[in-house]
């Protein structure tokens, strides 16, 4: 049997390798510093973050994204542990699967291309300083009373030595080799560094010991009634959530930057199925990892192997080399991490700023300034609802209508523009039963219906004709509407002569 290790589009296996080692070394700290925020033991993290990124590597719908444990999900958790203890994260995150595997099945991943581009950009610029916030706690020791304080003396110049010299060989390594990823050779030459100098720094294991063994198929141990449903339930639907919306976000900008796409549903599954097996062996879930998918990226990792890859070399570090792991200093990751800071962040949006709405510019802060406050898929949401009412505003005002007589002596209106539930009033204010003659016709050639609050509108509008005892025609209009409107009788005739054939957006309330 020969092995292909010739690079492809699809992937480089060498790379794919050297990348998976470079994102595992950045997951150990990661995953131990969400299991302290979610409060349970740093094993439960690495876990989850070793068993997540497996699965979804192997059957998820982005080669090259890497998963695990997130801080997103993280805060999320730590009351649920707080009030019922672990078990019942657990037995959460096996239905958050449930509800993720569900999703997917209904193709509703989708719908993650209705948030807009100012969104994301929010999202991504967001992301960047929580990462960026997150690694100044390497900067903070604690001191005897147990309080967090900042580095002083030596102890700060070395650590900001360290974090220079990674970002600095990351940066200019690329230069002279792409041989091996720069992220990896910066940790390597930090580690020896601190080792072989002696230096004073803090290391991976001043956090926690990362040994263990392998996960074991454990059955959450809650009572399996209606009353743990009720417990989990609501937890399960905010983590799926937060989940899916930071998975397919990051989806999305992978495939950006690779200029390839990505299959958001199949990812949905890939996510759901990936916790539901984590819940089952003792893991906190987990979900995409905009930090680490970033360093696999630029490191080189393209394909699923890159996944698979960090996944094992991870078991690997807390089966048989904990103790080697527990020697990389934190600065070394911690410059790995201001590198990917710097390469997510979209610098670009301080040049758009003046060039783009200011609505748009409004939306993009917005999304970033709740995203650090307090999670992304609160800031999604609230970033997708301003938009969708900014949208409906601006198009409310679209609505126009050109009038004039016709060879009848009846008088004829020239809709234009969209018929939504933001612009009907606008739409009712258009006509003047009392003074119209007594044969009017509507003409909706130029015009679109598209919900429920139109149809209604429209049925309105016949209403105040037909009281005035004034006859009134509504040409091209879709037959959803004409079934609404047919109760307004002989006196209301709707002309479906060349219709469109277009249709509302709610059908059945039609």
């Amino acid at each position: 049997m020969q092995f292909n290790f010739e690079c492809t589009e699809r992937g480089c296996p060498k790379n794919d390798i050297l990348s998976g080692l470079t994102v595992a070394l950045a997951l150990v700290p990661e995953a131990v510093a969400f299991a302290f925020v979610a409060g349970v033991d740093p094993l439960v993290g690495l876990y989850a973050a070793f068993m997540v990124g497996l699965i979804t590597a192997v059957i998820g719908g982005r080669p090259g994204m890497i998963s695990g444990a997130t801080g997103a999900l993280a805060v999320v958790m730590v009351s649920l542990v707080a009030l019922h203890g672990v078990e019942y994260l657990f037995a959460t995150v096996v239905l958050m699967g449930v509800f993720q595997i569900i999703v997917g099945v209904l193709r509703l991943g989708k719908f993650i291309r209705m948030v807009p581009h100012p969104v994301m950009l929010g999202f991504v610029n967001g992301l960047a300083i929580v990462i960026f916030l997150a690694q100044l706690s390497t900067f903070k020791t604690k001191d005897s009373s147990g309080e967090l304080q900042w580095l002083q003396g030596e102890q700060m110049w070395i650590m900001l030595g360290l974090v220079a010299l990674t970002m600095a060989i990351i940066r200019f390594l690329p230069k002279l080799t792409k041989a091996i990823p720069s992220a990896l050779a910066a940790i390597l030459v930090v580690s020896l560094a601190v080792i072989f100098l002696g230096m004073d720094s803090r290391t991976v294991g001043d956090l926690a010991s990362i040994a263990g063994g392998l996960p074991e198929f454990h059955i959450p141990m809650v009572p399996f009634n209606l009353e743990t449903l009720w417990i989990i339930l609501p937890y399960a639907i905010i983590l799926a959530a937060i989940g899916l919306i930071e998975s397919l976000l990051t989806l999305s900008l992978i495939d950006e930057i690779t200029d390839t796409r990505g299959r958001g549903n199949k990812e949905c599954v890939g996510q759901g199925v990936a916790n539901t097996v984590t819940g089952m062996f003792g893991g906190m879930g987990g979900c995409a990892m905009i930090g680490q998918s970033m360093i696999n990226v630029n490191s080189g990792g393209r394909g699923r192997l890159s996944g698979i890859s960090a996944a094992l070399f991870l078991l690997i570090f807390i089966l048989f080399a904990s103790d080697l792991i527990e020697m990389i200093p934190l600065a070394a990751l911690t410059g790995v991490m201001f590198m990917v800071v710097i390469g997510t962040f979209e610098w670009s949006s301080f040049r758009l700023m003046g060039k783009i709405p200011l609505t748009d510019a409004f939306i993009l802060v917005l999304v970033s300034a709740v995203t650090v406050a307090t999670d992304l898929a609160i800031a999604v949401v609230v970033g997708v609802i301003v938009s969708a009412l900014v949208f409906a505003w601006q198009h409310a005002k679209h609505i126009n209508v050109k009038s004039y007589t016709n060879e009848m002596g009846g008088k004829v209106y020239e809709l234009e523009g969209p018929l939504f539930f933001a612009s009907v009033k606008n739409f009712q204010d258009l006509f003047d039963p009392k003074n119209d003659p007594d044969d009017v016709v509507v003409e909706f050639q130029n015009s679109r219906v598209y919900d429920h609050s139109a149809i209604e509108a429209i049925d309105t509008l016949a209403e105040r004709y037909l009281n005035v005892e004034k006859r009134l025609h509504l040409r091209h209009l879709s037959p959803e509407c004409t079934k609404l409107l047919r109760k307004g009788g002989d006196l209301v005739e709707v002309n479906l002569i060349e219709d469109p054939r277009y249709h509302v957006a709610d059908d059945q309330l039609a």
